[in-house]
């Protein structure tokens, strides 16, 4: 080891300074925490690798005494895993992609533009928030079955696409941003359309990365909607194909437990490469402080 390498380890050495009380007790209440939301999924994971037998054990245990997959294994054997993913992967990305559209169109148009009776319009957008969706079921249902789309993609896409609250998120940052942008990219000759794709749509991609994720996170957990549309089993999403096999074959935990982890994989991995952009989204809406 040479003198400067021993010199510049002595430096770091020196430069850690000890652990305030406060940072210890942050650091712990944040282990607590994670411990919380960590332990459903740590105990959904070792039950999936038990046997039925012992994942109905009273009381329950963590470990398995007998690890096994085949939980696993039935739920792939009795159940359309790969076309309930498909379905619920179209229906989610398309979805999306429609909501994102509307809403950056209708932030920007309410953030931007002025016209007759906008604070009527946008009050009545606004009072979607208030409205739950389980409540607009059977109207929905009707005028679904009334133009010929239920047991299609249409029939479950098309009704979740009312994105209220995502308007006013992309309504908020819209408002943020510079007129004076704009108003340059107008003297020099742009267009409304132009400054919109060019000039608004690249500062917004923080807001629209956490208006995505939302949305699609929110597409692939609905089971209501989907399961009021579709009787057909090939047209089943994962949240409704999993409920199916168990209503089906009676409560087995193992497999209901394997179920809800391959459904929800594909969400923790979204958020877990997008946590970034959910959370530069979120505080450039403003909404954090409200």
């Amino acid at each position: 080891m040479t003198t400067t390498e021993t010199t510049v380890r002595t430096v770091r050495t020196r430069s850690r300074k000890p652990w305030t009380p406060s940072q210890i007790v942050l650091t712990l209440i944040g282990v607590a925490v994670s411990a919380v939301f960590v332990a459903p999924i740590a105990a959904a994971l070792l039950t999936s690798l038990k046997s039925e037998a012992e994942a109905a054990e009273i009381p329950p245990h963590w470990l398995p005494e007998d690890w096994t997959a085949q939980a696993w294994k039935a739920l792939w054997d009795t159940g359309n895993i790969t076309n309930w993913f498909i379905n619920s992967l179209v229906v989610s990305v398309c979805v999306t992609t429609v909501v994102l559209t509307v809403s950056a169109l209708a932030g920007y148009g309410f953030a931007r533009t002025e016209f007759r009776g906008k604070s009527v319009l946008m009050g009545i957008v606004m009072s979607g928030l208030m409205i739950s969706p389980a409540v607009l079921g059977v109207p929905l249902f009707t005028t679904v079955q009334q133009m010929g789309m239920v047991d299609t993609y249409w029939g479950m896409i098309l009704p979740q696409c009312a994105p209220a609250a995502m308007v006013y998120i992309l309504y908020k940052f819209f408002q943020g941003v510079p007129r004076e942008l704009e108003e340059a990219a107008f003297i020099d000759g742009a267009g409304r359309w132009r400054v919109f794709f060019t000039i608004v749509v690249p500062l917004a991609r923080p807001s629209l990365a956490a208006v995505g994720i939302f949305t699609f996170i929110a597409s692939w957990n609905n089971f209501l909607w989907p399961y009021m549309v579709t009787n057909n089993p090939d047209l089943m999403t994962m949240p409704n194909g999993i409920a199916t096999v168990m209503n089906s074959y009676g409560i087995q935990w193992a497999q209901l437990m394997a179920g809800g982890l391959m459904a929800g994989l594909p969400l923790i991995v979204v958020f877990v490469f997008f946590q970034r952009q959910i959370v530069a989204g979120v505080a450039h809406t403003g909404l954090a402080g409200q």
